[in-house]
């Protein structure tokens, strides 16, 4: 028999390190599926990754999210995620979305972003498709263009721009729920996953944004131990 897994590399920042494991818990806790995760840190890539840091990277994987279906070996499908985000649904509703059709899944935001500074001051860059990569479901066999050595040399704006597909009919749509972005976006109840892209609130300035109070709350559990009685 053949066992369904969700594989999920998630993106790994060193100056958000609570991120990561708090989305983590929040995939685990809602999932109905098994579930294998993949952290992308950069010191766990060395002679893979050679990229130098560029000034506009808000975050460390901003470039290395291109390597997952190298990661996969081109096989199967991977779903990326960055680090500031939780999820409040189940992710097998978001496997069960994956579509042969198609090389790669997103959400295809159309937006102008609200302000100039994300967190730690970081420039808000402003560009055509900004965030659709920042979740992606990846047909791996069909991503055989982002070999390391293309990720290592192509531009930002090829990777982020999906310009290595042969045209943006190989782009499948996802429902805006699964990448909904806090603040940009108002409220909303039934968000599956929020996205907190200006600053998570971990950050003392977004430390009142929406979700902030579920966020904490998943924190919590994430720290959880049982104690002897």
């Amino acid at each position: 028999m053949s066992i369904d897994i969700a594989r999920v590399f998630v993106g790994f920042d060193t100056k958000e390190v609570i991120a990561y494991h708090v989305l983590a818990q929040s995939i685990l806790e809602n999932s109905s599926m098994p579930v294998e995760f993949s952290p992308i840190v950069l010191k766990n890539l060395e002679g893979i990754f050679t990229r130098e840091r560029n000034n506009l990277q808000s975050t460390e994987f901003s470039f290395s999210r291109f390597l997952v279906p190298a990661l996969s070996n081109f096989e199967g499908w991977s779903l990326f995620m960055d680090c500031d985000m939780m999820l409040r649904a189940d992710i097998a509703e978001l496997w069960k979305l994956r579509d042969d059709r198609y090389a790669a899944m997103c959400v295809k935001h159309d937006y102008v972003p609200k302000i100039e500074t994300k967190f730690l001051g970081q420039t808000q860059t402003k560009y055509e498709k900004k965030n659709w990569s920042s979740v992606i479901l990846f047909n791996n066999a069909k991503c055989r263009a982002l070999t390391p050595d293309y990720v290592n040399s192509a531009t930002g704006l090829q990777l982020h721009q999906f310009k290595w597909l042969e045209n943006d009919d190989l782009i499948g749509e996802l429902p805006r729920e699964w990448n909904w972005l806090v603040n940009e976006y108002e409220y909303n109840p039934d968000a599956k996953n929020v996205h907190f892209t200006d600053g998570g609130p971990y950050f003392e300035e977004y430390k009142d944004c929406d979700y902030a109070e579920e966020w904490f709350a998943a924190q919590e559990r994430t720290l959880f131990v049982q104690q002897r009685a």
